[in-house]
Order: structure tokens, then sequence, then C-alpha cells
């Protein structure tokens, strides 16, 4: 049914919410963070477009009385879904961020391989080390998760000359399935992180997966935290058998006192792989698309 909405969402996609259906589109300004009222400001909201960091809005939801939809302007929706009752559809801006997540794993694997991100390490010491690096072209990778962000980050390595192997939770046509992990990884330079957090993924490396890796082998995690078991790495890593390049975490963040922190074989990024100018940019369209088809009864 064809009716006018009420929607929410943060300040910059208003103009672009507002234009998704004209005429039938009210939109209105998320509260800011710690606004006194925020429930009584989202009361009519039907579709509400949330960024991933308004975790302080999470225990209002099921108490809004209008809500239909929520719009994540990422692709994972783990940390949403235990909030929202079942009348409550949660939609995601799809592929809005897969080519900034398959460059954050190029340049992870790039700057270690080159030498680059040690040596940013050694500046922060004033420490001139001059170390033999390795060319990526002809590395071994193990992308674990074959969606689309998978897939564009398949792409993006073998064009770097990567010899790429793709495992999903089945196999099919150029894929492998999950159970075939253990003996993918043994020759893998690099195991790649891509899965969604579901009870199948948590704690997928673990201390067995991570044995199997060979020494100087490098995982890379642009998924969840919770599917690494972070013990088990930092073992590896501070025995120094294995690299780790981190964008997330389990705590996240970690604590201050943890040691990856500062081993000297990890490096850790602050859940940015797709907090890129484009992307988002991308999932607010996306959003405006979204809304649209709700307003006019086609969601």
């Amino acid at each position: 049914m064809v009716h006018e909405v009420v929607a929410a969402g943060p300040d910059e996609a208003l103009s672009a919410l507002r234009a998704a259906a004209p005429g039938l589109i009210r939109a209105v300004p998320v509260p800011a963070r710690g606004t006194p009222g925020a429930a009584a400001a989202l009361h009519e909201v039907e579709f509400l477009v949330l960024d991933h960091d308004r975790t302080d809005l999470l225990p209002l939801l099921a108490d809004l009385p209008a809500l239909r939809v929520v719009q994540t302007l990422i692709a994972g929706t783990d940390w949403l879904e235990p909030h929202l009752p079942e009348r409550v559809r949660v939609t995601r801006p799809v592929g809005a961020r897969d080519n900034a997540v398959a460059e954050w794993v190029a340049s992870a694997l790039l700057g270690l391989a080159s030498g680059l991100l040690p040596a940013v390490r050694d500046q922060q010491h004033r420490r001139w080390r001059r170390a033999v690096s390795s060319e990526l072209a002809g590395a071994r990778a193990v992308l674990v998760g074959a969606g689309p962000i998978g897939l564009r980050t398949k792409d993006k390595l073998i064009a770097l000359g990567v010899d790429v192997t793709l495992v999903a939770r089945r196999g099919g046509d150029g894929v492998h399935p999950v159970a075939d992990l253990d003996e993918l990884v043994v020759d893998a330079d690099a195991v790649v992180l891509l899965v969604p957090a579901t009870a199948e993924t948590a704690g997928l490396a673990g201390a067995h997966l991570l044995s199997r890796m060979p020494d100087g082998a490098v995982l890379v995690n642009a998924a969840r935290g919770t599917v690494v078991d972070t013990a088990a790495l930092t073992a590896e890593v501070l025995s120094g058998r294995l690299l780790a390049v981190l964008d997330v975490t389990d705590p996240e963040p970690l604590p201050r006192n943890h040691p990856l922190w500062t081993a000297p074989g990890c490096f850790l990024s602050p859940h940015v792989a797709g907090v890129t100018r484009q992307g988002r940019a991308r999932a607010v369209d996306a959003a405006a698309r979204q809304l649209a088809r709700y307003a006019r009864g086609a969601l």
C-alpha cells in the first residue's frame, strides 16, 4: 500500500531519503548520541537508516511502535538483529562496500609482503632496519567466504598475481567446501577470512586450523572477531610462527593491555575495511532505493 512514510537517518543521508520518493517521504534526523527523549523522536519512524556505531539506539528499537524496516549502512547485521522484534525487517546495502573491503585485503597483503607495514612500526621506534621483502605475485591465498566480497577480493588478488583458492560453507563450481579447509591451509601463504558471524563460523580459525598453517603464513581477518579464537591466535603470533593482519577482533576493541597490540607479527586496524567515502555514498544510495521500494509497497 502506498502511503507517506516517516523515515530517519543520519544527517548526510536525509537529502537522498527525501528524494527517494517525492511526496511520500518525511525524513527526520536520527537523534544525536545522548539526546534526551530519543525514543519519542523516533516514535513515528517506520524506516530507520542506522549507522553501525549507533549502538546507543539498540535498546530502544523494540519499543518503537511504527518501526518496520531497519536499513544498515554496512554489510553485517549480526550486531543489530538480536535487538529487533519479529515485525521489523533488516535490509543491508548489498555490494556497497565490496570493493572497499577487497582493497583493504589487497593492501594488507601488499603491505606485509613488501615490508611496508613492518617499516611503519620501525619508524615509530626510529629504527632503521633493512629487511628482504617478498613480491606478492606467486603467493598462495585461501579466501574463506565466496560471497560478493570474497569474489571481488579474488579478482583483486588474481590481478596481483596471487594464486587464489575460494572456500565456502558448501562447495560449488570453483569453490571448495569448508570441510576441505584443514587441507587447503597447509601450504597457504595467507588465509583470509570474509565470512559473516554465525553459529557455524564462531571460532572457525581456532587452535587446530591455525596449527595447520605453515610457519610464516599470515591470517587476515576482515570478517568478524568471533570467527577467530583470539587466545589461540595470540599464542601463535607471540611464538613468532604466524603473522596476523586484523581489522576486527574479539573482543573489539582489544583491552589496552592485550599482547596483540604490541606483538611484532600483528598489525591492527580499527574495523575500517569497508569504511570509505565511496562505499558510504553507495550505502546511502542503496538505503534511498530501499526506502522508495518500501514507500511504494514493493519491499
